[in-house]
């Protein structure tokens, strides 16, 4: 009897084991414990994502306009050479040479880098 038991507890725990392993590795790294005066807190963390109104997820990070994306704009313009200098929530401003000497193209810091 105490044999049997011994081995069912080994079949459990081998198999609670099988089941949460594989999502223990993703789960780790979205997981952030605080250490307070209120004792220990979980919070989970949900990087780079936001909900819109209608409770949709939304990757934030696509709605900017990235550096990379205004060099290639600025090339596209006419600049030669183009150079970030000033990034902020509303524009991202590049700097480069054309044919006429330095200039300065400011687009606006969301998708696709409008340019104002």
């Amino acid at each position: 009897m105490k044999n049997m038991l011994y081995i069912a507890g080994l079949a459990l725990a081998l198999g609670v084991a099988g089941v949460s392993a594989p999502f223990s590795a993703a789960d780790a790294q979205d997981l952030e414990l605080n250490i307070g005066p209120d004792g220990i807190n979980p919070v989970i963390r949900d990087r780079n994502r936001d909900r819109d109104r209608d409770g949709q997820r939304v990757d934030r990070r696509r709605d900017r306009c990235g550096e990379r994306e205004a060099r290639a704009a600025a090339r596209d313009s006419g600049l030669r050479d183009p150079e970030v200098v000033r990034v902020t929530d509303r524009r991202v401003v590049v700097q480069g040479m054309t044919r006429r000497g330095p200039d300065r193209i400011t687009f606006a810091n969301t998708r696709g880098c409008p340019e104002i």
